[in-house]
């Protein structure tokens, strides 16, 4: 699979795609969600409330927002590959987070709710042909092919597991 090139993408999604090096992009959203479980079972239950800064997303919180970004981008690649032309709004993530309750669900349980969404995504991802993968839309009011997304995807995990890693002490 070829990385998708600038053209495909708006500039802030380029530290998700540059997480993605490997040519086989579909193996690595396949094996996020096991990769998620095993993250997930390393994390203490008391510290899942914990933020590393007052004004920071505690780890649930972390958990439910890449919950809500893979609904989001695989909507927009739903929509991207089956050949939408309209825009497709953009989110803000602060909202979302502030409106999920997240807190108030153990990272296990969300992690089991990824999976899920993140499996019916790639139903759907698995069947697209070339041109499907390289087509063209609007996201956010910018260019965004499908296959951008898709990296979006994988990288957006890649990229919340590394600050767990580095700013909570996740394992």
């Amino acid at each position: 699979m070829k990385v998708p090139s600038e053209t495909e993408y708006a500039p802030f999604y380029a530290r998700y795609i540059a997480r993605v090096p490997e040519a086989d992009l579909l193996q690595v959203l396949e094996q996020q969600p096991a990769e998620l479980r095993a993250l997930a079972d390393s994390i203490d239950p008391e510290d899942e409330l914990h933020r590393y800064a007052p004004d920071k997303w505690s780890i649930r919180q972390t958990f439910g927002h890449m919950i809500d970004t893979e609904r989001v981008m695989g909507y927009r690649a739903f929509c991207i590959g089956r050949g939408e032309t309209k825009a497709l709004p953009g989110f803000d993530e602060k909202q979302y987070v502030a409106r999920a309750d997240s807190d108030d669900r153990p990272v296990k349980e969300m992690v089991h709710e990824f999976a899920a969404i993140r499996q019916s995504h790639l139903w759907v991802i698995r069947r697209w042909t070339p041109e499907e993968w390289s087509r063209l839309g609007n996201a956010n009011n910018y260019p965004m092919s499908a296959r951008a997304i898709a990296y979006v995807m994988a990288g957006h995990v890649r990229h919340h597991v590394a600050l767990m890693r580095e700013k909570y002490g996740v394992e």
